[in-house]
């Protein structure tokens, strides 16, 4: 199933439909969620059997805390649990997790979970799993910038250095590289404020496969649509 040829180095997955997939089977939202616990589940591990050197999951945006109070704090502890059970399997696949996001409003639980699994996994050299919790792209972009002028107080002589690499150092995910491919679920032909700094050339693979029925064959179809493109040198 593996596509041959040379693989996108950094997959971003938007993981979209979850609703719509409760939805048509008279569920609530929170069924689309768990649903989609096997997607993640078997995405993870074939992306990193596969031999890519990314992954990011867009978990929960910025934008997702204007969802019901219900659904939120689902989301929180589905994020928590989903990382409790999964630790193990992924520490001894070698994938080295990392959390892009702000830091704030996440529930404590939550947040202990996921520095656990940065801490647990931070030597390990195989894939790296980013997972994008309260991330959002202008907001990555905003941080980036305070962070940068911070340095610049700090050292105003770095001023007359500044480039893109070196404003990119400030991002959350610093040596991440980026994205070569993004893939969003369920149809929908928007980027939702996701790696807005980091997409500037990516190719970008819509499918009306809703993130519940996402399967390792999707991914498959994902890449090779990837590699004709860049083989008609789109």
């Amino acid at each position: 199933m593996k596509p041959e040829g040379p693989l996108p180095r950094h997959i971003a997955i938007i993981m979209d439909g979850n609703g719509r997939w409760a939805s048509k089977r008279d569920l609530p939202r929170i069924a689309g969620h768990k649903a989609g616990e096997v997607s993640i589940t078997e995405v993870v591990r074939t992306a990193s059997d596969w031999g890519l050197q990314a992954l990011t999951l867009f978990a929960f945006s910025t934008e997702n805390w204007n969802r019901p109070k219900n659904e939120v704090d689902f989301l929180m502890s589905f994020n928590r649990n989903l990382l409790r059970k999964r630790i193990d399997e992924f520490h001894q696949r070698n994938i080295r997790i990392s959390h892009f996001g702000r830091r704030e409003k996440i529930p404590e639980s939550t947040l202990k979970e996921i520095d656990k699994a940065v801490l647990l996994t931070r030597e390990n050299t195989g894939m790296c799993l980013n997972i994008a919790f309260n991330y959002g792209g202008r907001a990555e972009i905003i941080d980036a910038t305070i962070g940068m002028s911070r340095a610049i107080r700090e050292n105003p002589g770095i001023l007359q250095s500044i480039d893109q690499k070196s404003f990119k150092s400030f991002f959350y995910g610093p040596d991440a590289p980026d994205p070569e491919l993004l893939i969003r679920t369920a149809g929908e032909w928007r980027i939702s404020n996701f790696l807005l700094y980091q997409m500037a050339e990516t190719e970008i693979y819509i499918t009306d496969t809703l993130w519940p029925d996402f399967r390792a064959e999707h991914l498959a179809e994902a890449i090779r649509e990837f590699q004709r493109r860049r083989g008609a040198g789109v």
